[in-house]
């Protein structure tokens, strides 16, 4: 994709903006002025992918600035079932709601990293970790596509809903390769296009609309595009289980984009009803 650099730049800028409203009110004003703001598909507040995603007694003592912030479609912390002693690596750990909890479950003889590209999240991320009073947490700037961490240093690698956001998702792939131990296991929540849009003529257009990106919809892959992927870079025992299914509504809280009001309502709903929140589970052989 030639437009990479400011596609990343917007994404950077969007998830900076959220973290924003979890320390600063005034941002909040600034921010949510107008459907095409950072806050593009969060209304009142909430995010719906996110909501009903953890039980109450997971959320214990984690600072209501952690459960604000997090953006994803599901609980990869449930998804991994993480032991005592694992050394976990969280990939876009925004405010750090997945990194505390894993840390949680690793305990003080594991270590629970989380990465991001965004300062203002890795600050906030700092912030809920010592208010939650956990100490066994280290948070990484970083791209996805290019990890700073060694081969072989994780025993689990999780994420949630943010490989979607990646251009170049091989070398996302590739990267959680390299930096899983032999025998880990990766354990993500994402977007996932069930079936695909092949057969989807206004396709090309949501794959290039910016705000789409943003919101987790136009760099979403297909189930059998994320099999694919996992297969080739090298993964084993791979699963893709949806966990729910999106309405035209969830997926564009704000109102459809603009290229999209011509076209006839029920194809493009039709179109949409394939986007799930859903878990894909792989393991690095041996």
């Amino acid at each position: 994709m030639s437009h990479t650099p400011d596609l990343k730049t917007a994404i950077r800028a969007r998830y900076g903006s959220r973290a924003n409203l979890m320390v600063e009110p005034a941002a909040a004003a600034s921010c949510c002025e107008g459907p095409s703001s950072c806050c593009g598909d969060v209304v009142g507040g909430s995010n719906n992918f996110s909501s009903g995603l953890y039980d109450l007694s997971e959320l214990d003592g984690v600072p209501l600035q952690a459960q604000l912030a997090t953006l994803g479609c599901g609980n990869p912390t449930a998804l991994s079932e993480l032991h005592a002693g694992e050394t976990v690596l969280d990939l876009g750990s925004g405010g750090g709601l997945d990194v505390i909890l894993s840390a949680r479950r690793v305990g003080p003889t594991g270590h629970a990293y989380g990465m991001d590209m965004t300062d203002e999240m890795l600050e906030l991320a700092w912030r809920n970790a010592a208010e939650a009073k956990i100490d066994n947490v280290t948070f990484l700037k970083g791209d996805v596509e290019s990890v700073p961490a060694p081969d072989a240093s994780f025993d689990v690698v999780i994420s949630n809903c943010v490989i979607n956001l990646a251009v170049d998702k091989s070398a996302v792939f590739a990267e959680i390769y390299r930096v899983l131990r032999p025998g880990g296991r990766l354990a993500v929540a994402d977007v996932v296009i069930d079936g695909g849009l092949d057969d989807v003529g206004f396709a090309d257009q949501l794959r290039r609309d910016q705000h789409a990106w943003g919101s987790c919809i136009a760099g979403a892959l297909s189930d059998r595009e994320y099999r694919d992927h996992l297969r080739q870079a090298g993964f084993d025992d791979i699963g893709v289980e949806i966990h729910r299914r999106h309405t035209t509504e969830e997926l564009f809280a704000a109102g459809i984009p603009d290229w999209a009001t011509d076209l006839p309502r029920p194809e493009f709903d039709r179109a949409m009803d394939r986007f799930t929140s859903s878990f894909v589970r792989a393991v690095k052989p041996a």
